[in-house]
């Protein structure tokens, strides 16, 4: 539960630091938005809700690759 809580947290703070404008980012301002985009990803990973957009995910570039 407490990875969830986190989840949510990081995921708002990524929702807030992308919607500045892109001209006033510094490199460690990027960087530090990757940092936290991937320990969001990390977080969600193993929940159920990881789980399922990973298997979206999985299910539609096997669609593109059938085609």
């Amino acid at each position: 539960m407490l990875a969830i809580n986190v989840a949510v947290l990081l995921a708002f703070i990524v929702i807030m630091r992308l919607r500045r404008r892109t001209e006033a980012r510094s490199r460690m301002d990027e960087k530090f938005t990757v940092v936290i985009v991937l320990t969001l990803g990390v977080l969600i990973a193993p929940t159920e809700f990881g789980q399922g957009i990973l298997n979206v995910i999985t299910q539609l570039v096997q669609g593109i690759t059938q085609s």
